[in-house]
Parts: structure tokens; sequence; C-alpha cells
């Protein structure tokens, strides 16, 4: 949400940030805004001035009637009924043109940053920069549910039963593997200098609208019926509500946090071939980052950020890209995103794996973070970035590991979560395979 101060001064500004966006239908939304704040401050400034009268009338009330002036007593009484019931009336009136402008101001895009890649939609996306030389080897790589059933580590089968399609089970070393891989990554940041917490799974609407679009909240978020409660879609947005109507101490700054948690999401949208199996599911569980600094510093976390998760990857030899979000394909509170994308080398592409995003100060106007500074109170800005979120981070894993006989190599770094585990052979006899 930007500051209601951009819209009086430089409309023209918000106006173009909406077309650099593609969203054109949002534009006549800046002059809507601009009349509803007007009225609202002619309202907020006459009501100032009523309050003003009705406390020189109350004054001189008593001094009429010690004066014996009982009649014109009685009719500034009056008059402080009649500046009561307007006041009121202006009162409701504020709050009505309020809830208007919020509506419309959560509404409206969040400033770009001007480095961002101007596009209609990920299609323009701009790679910036790979890391590791990605490798197709000679012998066939299966699809990815083949390969984790050979292992005896997948089910699907038994998983649509019990919850539908989007669901999974993991099993044995496959299952040991995916846990392994999210131990190493929250050690991974802790050894980065970030505070690991394991946040509530669960979190109030007023959190959800802070935290990310309208858009983004219909085709993610899974509501507790009967319960102002919604399953997060990822831990950066009960992270970030830990905050809610905070004024946290500039000298604690900035906060670099780790976050485990399950994620539950929608997935709206039909997918095709090549996002079947483990591409698309309803949960998963994924280590994020998210921080919380001065708007000074923000630029240089979100490159700190991104980078953690290139050599995240690439400590486990796994050929990565990153990619700049053009501005039709940013939410709409994001100020700057890219994408890490992994290398896939049946698909010989790379796909995402994770996001890194600034939002420079959108979420914390939404939420109330504010920073206490010398010479003042200032709102936070806040990012956020996935270290790794398996399962789908296990397609590119056992992908770039896959030896010609099927079995998947455990690197260096996993094998003292996997027990000293080197490789996961493939199962001739399917013992967890109902």
């Amino acid at each position: 949400m930007i500051d209601i101060k951009l819209i009086r001064e430089n409309p023209e500004l918000v106006k173009e940030n909406i077309k650099k966006k593609f969203q054109d239908e949002k534009l006549p939304l800046v002059d809507e805004v601009a009349q509803l704040d007007k009225e609202f401050r002619e309202a907020k400034t006459k009501g100032d001035a009523l309050r003003g009268d009705r406390n020189r009338i109350s004054k001189e009330i008593g001094k009429m009637m010690g004066q014996g002036l009982k009649e014109e007593a009685e009719n500034a009484k009056q008059q402080v009924k009649d500046i009561d019931q307007e006041l009121l009336d202006l009162e409701e009136k504020e709050g009505v043109l309020a809830d208007k402008i919020k509506q419309i101001m959560m509404v409206i895009p969040n400033i770009i940053d001007p480095s961002v890649p101007i596009g209609k939609d990920d299609s323009e996306n701009v790679e910036i920069e790979r890391f590791g030389e990605p490798v197709v080897p000679e012998y066939e790589i299966p699809y990815h549910t083949d390969i984790l059933e050979a292992l005896d580590g997948l089910d699907l089968d038994s998983a649509r039963n019990t919850s539908g399609n989007g669901f999974y089970y993991l099993m044995g070393d496959v299952a040991r593997l995916h846990s392994s891989i999210l131990s190493y990554a929250r050690d991974f940041m802790i050894n980065r200098g970030f505070t690991y917490f394991i946040p509530p799974f669960m979190i109030h609407s007023d959190v959800v609208t802070g935290v990310m679009s309208f858009k983004e909240m219909e085709n993610m978020m899974y509501k507790i019926e009967g319960e102002d409660l919604y399953l997060i879609g990822t831990s950066e947005h009960s992270m970030i509500g830990r905050f809610l109507n905070r004024t946290v101490k500039e000298e604690n700054l900035p906060y670099a946090l780790t976050s485990y948690s399950p994620c539950f999401r929608k997935e709206v949208g039909a997918h095709g071939i090549e996002e079947r199996g483990l591409y698309r599911v309803h949960q998963f569980e994924k280590q994020e980052m998210v921080v919380v600094c001065k708007p000074e510093d923000s630029m240089e976390w979100y490159d700190k950020l991104w980078k953690n998760s290139v050599d995240f990857f690439r400590s486990l030899d796994i050929p990565v890209r990153t990619l700049e979000c053009c501005s039709g394909d940013l939410a709409d509170l994001k100020v700057k995103s890219c994408d890490v994308e992994a290398w896939s080398p049946r698909q010989q592409k790379y796909f995402e794996v994770g996001s890194c995003s600034n939002l420079g100060d959108a979420q914390a106007r939404r939420l109330g973070i504010r920073i206490k500074g010398k010479d003042g109170n200032y709102f936070a800005h806040t990012l956020n970035n996935t270290v790794v979120a398996p399962p789908r981070m296990l397609i590119s894993f056992i992908e770039n590991n896959l030896e010609p006989d099927g079995s998947v190599r455990i690197p260096g770094p996993l094998q003292p979560y996997m027990g000293g585990q080197t490789k996961i052979e493939v199962v001739k006899e399917r013992k967890n395979t109902i």
C-alpha cells in the first residue's frame, strides 16, 4: 500500500506506475481515491472547527448561568446539542470515507523500483545470471515420479484416495532425504547469522490482508470454516505478522529471520504434464528467509537474500539461474523480485524453485510496522526469500544426482543428515508401496 501523500502530491507518478504494470483498468482509482481523500480531509477540518465552537460555547454557558441569563444559556445548550449531532454525522461520514479510501489503496499497486524491466507477464522476465554448468547426461532421465517410485519413496495413488489430487506420501529414504534437506537448510541459514523460528501455521484475516494482495489471497489461501483463521501459504505470512502494530527500535534492526513451516496452497488453475506429480501440490514444507530493516538497507538485503539461495543450491551441486521479474509479473505489493530457477536435465531447461522479494514499506503500512528513530517514527521495509521448498526441490535434486542405474547420489553436505548414507538405491521389491 502506497502513501496517500503520493496520490495527493504526484498522482501522475502513481498512474504511470499502474501503466507499467499493465493494469490500466485501475487508472480511474487514482482520481477516485484523490476525491475521497479530499472529502475526508474537508470533513475532518469541519469537525475540528465544530469541536472548537462546542468548547467555546460550553464555557460561555457557565458564565451565562452565573449572570442569570437562563434563556441565553438554554439557547447555547441547544447549540451544543446541534453541534454534537453534526459531529456524530461527520464522524460517521469520516469512517465511511476512510474505509473506502483504504479499500482502494489496498488495490493500487506499489511503486516498482526503476531497475525493474517493463513487461506484460512472466514470458518477459529477464535472465540475470547463471551459476554452475548445466549438464545433460547421455542416459535417459525418467519423469520424477517414476524415479521416486523406483526408489520406493513416493505413493500418489494412496494420497488421491485419502486427500485427492495435489497430495502425496513420501516414504523411506526419500522421506528422510526430504527432511534432511530442510534440516540442512535450517543450519545453513543459522550459520549465516539468521535466527531460527517455527511460527504459527494459521493466521487471522487482518494478517492475511496485510501481507499479500487480494488476488494472491483468493488464489492461495485456505480458510478455516467458521473461524477467523487461514492456513499459511508460506511462513513469511506469520513471520511478518509477528510485527503487527509494533514499533521496533532502530538500534535492534535488522531482524534477519529464517523459519520452517508446512505450507498450504489452493494452486488454482489447470497445469500441464510438466507440472504434475510434485510440481504443483496443495501442501509442502519450506525454509524461508524474512528480513525487517531500515528503508536505506533493503536493496542491500535483497541482494544478500537471493545470493543465499544460490549458494545453498550450489552447495548441493545443482546449477541455478536468477531471473528478474518484469513489471507485469510483480505482485502488487512488490517493489522488486527475482526467481531462483534450478536446472532440469530431463527437460533441459530451468524451473522455479524459489522467489526473492523486496516489498518496500507496503506490508509495514498495512500492518502498522514502524521503526522508532531519533527524529520520529517511520515505516520499516520487509523482504522475504525461499531457502528451499521441497518436495518441488526434490525434482531438481534427483535429476541432477541420478546415476545410470537409477540410484540417487547424496552430496557431502547432506550425508551427515542421512546417517552417513551416500546414495539411495533402486528397490527391487517395494515394501512401502501397497
